[in-house]
């Protein structure tokens, strides 16, 4: 896949994107045959390729349950990512009167690039760092330290807002929030 221009660039990589995604109910069902398979192994009344045979021949009944599980999980992540993250981080929503320098550069960004503005949210760090996150219009949000915005000047936090603009306007978020989903599957069913 030759990528020419920018836009070819971020085609390519959506295509990818999908194809990665595709894959992961693939890998879901294969974790669960390595499962059956090490249960089997652990039970001992079976050769190896007796158990082998017995798992393949299982798949297809333990496949849409498998992948109804992996569904509902989708789900919940996907309705409650936001509310998961900012439980995690400690963010709190603020108000233009809360946090006016950071929502006017925002607001300012969001002005000039024609896009909705997404919620801001301020974790009470000194440490400096920030991150987009949301997976629809509506639930985008952009959060900031505390310490980044006391050391940084406004054109250092104007610009660390429009690179985490872009994250949402490339809908980088969307796929992080969507392989975070499919990783922590996998991460449970691990340490399961």
């Amino acid at each position: 896949m030759q990528a020419y221009g920018l836009k070819t660039h971020i085609w390519n990589n959506n295509l990818r994107c999908i194809f990665l995604l595709a894959f992961f109910p693939v890998l879901l069902i294969g974790m669960g045959t390595a499962l059956m398979l090490i249960f089997l192994g652990l039970q001992g009344e079976m050769s190896t390729q007796q158990g082998l045979y017995y798992a393949l021949d299982t798949m297809p009944r333990t496949a849409p349950m498998a992948l109804g599980v992996a569904g509902a999980w989708f789900a919940v992540a996907f309705l409650g990512h936001q509310a998961m993250i900012d439980l995690a981080t400690k963010s709190k929503s603020v108000s233009p009167s809360q946090e006016p320098r950071a929502y006017r550069l925002l607001e300012n960004l969001c002005i000039s690039r024609g896009i909705t503005m997404p919620r801001l949210k301020v974790i009470d760090t000194p440490v400096m760092n920030a991150f987009a996150s949301g997976i629809r219009t509506k639930n985008y949000t952009i959060t900031l330290t505390r310490g980044l915005m006391e050391r940084l000047d406004d054109e250092e936090l104007e610009a660390v807002i429009a690179h985490e603009l872009s994250h949402i306007e490339n809908r980088d978020v969307r796929l992080l929030i969507i392989a975070v989903i499919f990783v922590g599957i996998f991460s449970f069913i691990g340490e399961g």
